[in-house]
């Protein structure tokens, strides 16, 4: 896998607030393959230039494949920077590809959820794991006394 395992127990840690970006597209029309794989492609530049800007706020990614779903879910340092790289040149010429070629088709589809983690409202565990998701984006910790449940860990922040 690649990823040196983090062995026992963890957790995220505490105490900042992080925007959780999904977004994702679901292939409507498998033939449909000059629709659908633009759409596709698009996010690769995209992330080569977040992960090469770290100023942009992008913290970190996970990705899950199905069979006619892709997933992506990203981790900001904050709702302000997601929003101001939404506006930018790259994202804004991805969008308007999207509708000006494949909307109407709907041989593809796309989605995003956008979800703001505040300090006190999330509680995350791993157990002999790479760092993976919140912990990947903003640290681990290992899970201490009076958090060994996801009740502990909740109650605690």
């Amino acid at each position: 896998m690649g990823r040196k395992l983090e062995e026992g127990r963890f957790m995220a840690v505490h105490g900042r607030e992080t925007a959780v970006f999904m977004i994702g597209m679901r292939i409507n029309k498998v033939w449909a393959v000059h629709k659908w794989l633009p759409v596709f492609m698009a996010m690769g530049p995209m992330l080569k230039e977040l992960y090469t800007n770290k100023e942009l706020g992008f913290l970190s990614a996970e990705g899950m494949y199905g069979w006619r779903m892709i997933t992506l879910v990203q981790y900001w340092d904050s709702k302000e920077n997601l929003y101001a790289y939404a506006k930018g040149e790259k994202h804004m010429k991805a969008w308007k590809d999207f509708y000006q070629k494949a909307a109407s088709s709907q041989a593809v589809g796309i989605y995003h959820e956008t979800y703001i983690v505040t300090p006190g409202s999330y509680e995350t565990f791993y157990n002999c794991m790479p760092a993976f998701g919140l912990s990947k984006a903003i640290g681990l910790q290992p899970v201490g006394k009076k958090m060994e449940t996801a009740r502990e860990r909740l109650n605690s922040l």
